[in-house]
C-alpha cells in the first residue's frame, strides 16, 4: 500500500524561510515525479513545483526564485525549501507522486504553511 505524508508546515513571519517534506512509502525507487501543490482557503488547489526522478526541476511563477523543490530517491524523500515567504504563500501545501510505467499518482494528507505579516 503506498502512503504518503507530508511534514514541516508552520506559522513563519513574511520574509522567513521553511523547510517541508514528504516521505514515501510502498513505491521504492519507482517515483517518476514528485509534484507540490497548494490550496489556499476558498481557492483551488494550484500546482507549486516539480522534480523529476532524474533531477530536472520545474517551478509556477508565482514561486520561481524563492522556492527550491528536491528529492532523495534513496530515502524516498521529497523536499520543497522555501524562502522569503510571503502572506500569501499561506496554504496547505501537498506532496504528489507519480509512479513510474503506470502514471498512478499518490497525494498526501497535506501541511499547514501559514505566513504571518
Amino acid at each position: 500500500q503506498v502512503r504518503v505524508v507530508e511534514s514541516g508546515g508552520g506559522l513563519v513571519q513574511a520574509g522567513g524561510s521553511l523547510k517541508i517534506s514528504c516521505v514515501v512509502s510502498g513505491l521504492t525507487f519507482s517515483i517518476r515525479t514528485w509534484d507540490w501543490y497548494r490550496q489556499a482557503p476558498g481557492k483551488q488547489r494550484l500546482w507549486v513545483a516539480t522534480v523529476r526522478s532524474g533531477g530536472t526541476t520545474t517551478y509556477g511563477e508565482q514561486v520561481k526564485g524563492r522556492f527550491t523543490v528536491s528529492r532523495d530517491n534513496a530515502k524516498n524523500m521529497g523536499y520543497l525549501e522555501m524562502n522569503t515567504l510571503k502572506p500569501e504563500d499561506t496554504a496547505v501545501y501537498y506532496c504528489n507522486v507519480v509512479k513510474k510505467h503506470t502514471g498512478n499518482d499518490y497525494w498526501g494528507q497535506g501541511t499547514q504553511v501559514t505566513i504571518s505579516s
